[in-house]
């Protein structure tokens, strides 16, 4: 590391901690030459997938798209920023630590309804239908139909069985 007062390229570490909720390390540093001190901040590099598309085509992963999309999706909801930003960080979270040079696009598609259906099940049909293209009434009602088992099912798993098991 170069000292940015005097461009020595000796310095020492004096002090280190974990920063930004443990995704970086702050580095408190001192110049062997000028005895300068300054900070540096050390995080992993992880390189965001490229984007198959159905039509086989390839595109960067671009977040902002990703925001906009459940943005739309959440338009007129009661869901927070907060809770759309954390969403997506799970996704982006997921996306680089899958370790893959390229992804299928519907992979992500996919990551996207979960989130909504945890943050908005109203902003998650919207999204549905459009990923999923409905043609029909008949579509969007049997994807309602599958969001209530499976919301049935996961309430079932969540709750403490009253009886003992038979087993």
């Amino acid at each position: 590391m170069h000292c940015p007062f005097c461009n020595h390229d000796e310095t020492k570490v004096i002090d280190s901690r974990l920063a930004g909720e443990g995704r970086q390390i702050r580095r408190r540093r001192e110049c062997l030459r000028c005895g300068e001190r300054f900070t540096t901040f050390e995080t992993a590099e992880l390189v965001m997938p490229r984007l198959v598309k159905r039509d086989e085509s390839r595109e960067p992963f671009d977040e902002d798209k990703l925001r906009s999309g459940m943005v739309r999706a959440l338009e007129k909801r009661p869901v927070g920023m907060e809770a759309v930003e954390a969403a997506i960080s799970r996704i982006i979270h997921r996306l680089q630590t899958m370790g893959e040079r390229e992804i299928a696009s519907r992979l992500v598609g996919e990551m996207v309804m979960e989130e909504l259906r945890q943050l908005d099940e109203v902003a998650y049909v919207r999204f549905a239908s459009v990923y999923r293209s409905f043609q029909d009434v008949t579509a969007f009602q049997e994807e309602i139909r599958r969001l209530r088992e499976l919301g049935e099912a996961e309430s079932r798993r969540d709750q403490m069985s009253l009886l003992p098991d038979d087993r």
